[in-house]
């Protein structure tokens, strides 16, 4: 099947004897963020509407498409080379083809691209009066944008966007993409999920954490884990996402203010950690014993893990602590 861009370039956008500028500019605007480029103009009250200040403030990033849009002096001659086209109206005519409506005339559109050569065009009227009858003769189709009848008019841009918009849908599904954006939309397909033994560390760590503030009472749970598992579980957590919410666990339990008690613990000194002032009073300086740093870092490990659940960041400074010539 044809890729989607190559399909767009087969698909035309004419604007008939468009009164202002700036409508033409936001047309030009309004295709190419859909990925369509083909803009015609027929008989604009503006000639030089390419170069007019309020068309290119209103194309912004899309000047381009305005520049290299055509003009004819009729619609016939803007339809050379189109296989098909939709006179876009708002109500049904007494000599025009039965009205379509816009979603299904985009999937009509989209099976005839793959199937037949030649472009398609959709054809939009003056931002006063719409298609004139005979301008509406001029093409095999009627396609209406639903709308509320106590004020169906649109916008002239506004119309071109939304039939441009359904005409991308259509493409994008005629290829299997139904839904699909751009590349960005997987951006955080790359990211590591967490590990199952991960994610159950965690648990531990929140129910600690939530207990310590006061939101979990571990004698009187009231299903709380059990919620929050099928919270988190629903989210499909990556690794990043776990750590920053044992970081958030830990802040909980351990305040940035009261960090400072931590790295006391490694030099011996917090009141209470008998176990680690123990190897500090037999060995002296426990860092400074060069046979006995395992059983320190071991004893260090087992008093803060017990009293003080780390971050990632805090390990890391655990382990410089531990090991002071790193």
């Amino acid at each position: 099947m044809q890729s989607v861009p190559e399909l767009a370039r087969r698909v035309c956008f004419i604007l008939c004897e468009p009164a202002h500028p700036g409508n033409i500019g936001s047309a030009a605007r309004a295709i190419k963020t859909m990925g369509f480029r083909d803009l015609r103009v027929v008989a604009p009250r503006e000639a030089d509407y390419r170069t007019h200040e309020e068309a290119l403030a209103y194309a912004t990033s899309s000047a381009d498409v305005l520049e290299a849009s055509k003009s004819y002096a009729t619609l016939a001659q803007a339809l050379e080379g189109v296989t098909y086209a939709w006179a876009m109206t708002g109500y049904d005519r007494e000599f025009g083809a039965p009205l379509t409506p816009m979603r299904q005339a985009a999937s009509e559109t989209a099976s005839r691209l793959s199937a037949l050569e030649g472009s398609i065009a959709f054809v939009f009227g003056t931002e006063r009066s719409g298609l004139t009858n005979e301008e509406v003769c001029l093409c095999q189709g009627c396609a209406a944008i639903p709308a509320d009848p106590a004020s169906p008019s649109l916008n002239l841009s506004q119309a071109v966007q939304i039939a441009a918009y359904e005409m991308q849908l259509a493409l994008l599904d005629a290829r299997g993409d139904a839904g699909a954006l751009y590349d960005w939309q997987g951006r955080f397909a790359h990211e590591e999920p967490a590990p199952l033994e991960a994610v159950e560390g965690f648990f531990d760590h929140w129910e600690r954490a939530m207990a310590a503030c006061g939101a979990h009472d571990p004698k009187k749970p009231r299903h709380f884990m059990e919620v929050s598992r099928r919270l988190f579980g629903r989210a499909g957590l990556t690794k990043n996402e776990l750590d920053l919410l044992r970081g958030v666990c830990a802040a909980v339990i351990c305040p940035k203010r009261d960090r400072g008690k931590v790295a006391g613990l490694f030099n011996g000194r917090a009141a209470g950690d008998a176990d680690l002032h123990q190897d500090a009073r037999q060995g002296g300086d426990a860092r400074a014993d060069a046979e006995r740093p395992q059983k320190f870092a071991d004893a260090a490990r087992r008093t803060v893990s017990l009293r003080y659940p780390l971050s990632h960041q805090d390990s890391l400074a655990i382990h410089l602590v531990s090991n002071p010539h790193v």
